[in-house]
């Protein structure tokens, strides 16, 4: 999956996990793009561990995945991130 297709998949996936997982966050729209791209790759690698599939393209099952791992990481992040 190419560099643009990452970050497309990684911006809906966070503005989606964001939705899904409101709070305030640290770092606004930047940190949610990174945290939705970072959590694309983890839900891509724990789900191919898990033998479910792999992030593979723009397809729903990618952005499910995706966005299960943008979820993850947006939790871990408000759990143990930095306090503003």
């Amino acid at each position: 999956m190419g560099i643009l297709t990452w970050i497309i998949v990684g911006l809906i996936a966070g503005a989606i996990a964001k939705a899904l997982h409101p709070g305030k966050d640290p770092g606004g729209f930047i940190i949610t793009v990174l945290i939705g791209i970072a959590g694309a790759v983890v839900g891509g690698w724990i789900s191919s561990f898990l033998g479910f599939g792999t992030v593979d393209g723009f397809n729903m099952g990618s952005l499910f995945i995706a966005i299960v791992g943008a979820v993850l990481l947006l939790f871990l992040y408000r759990k143990f991130g930095t306090k503003a």
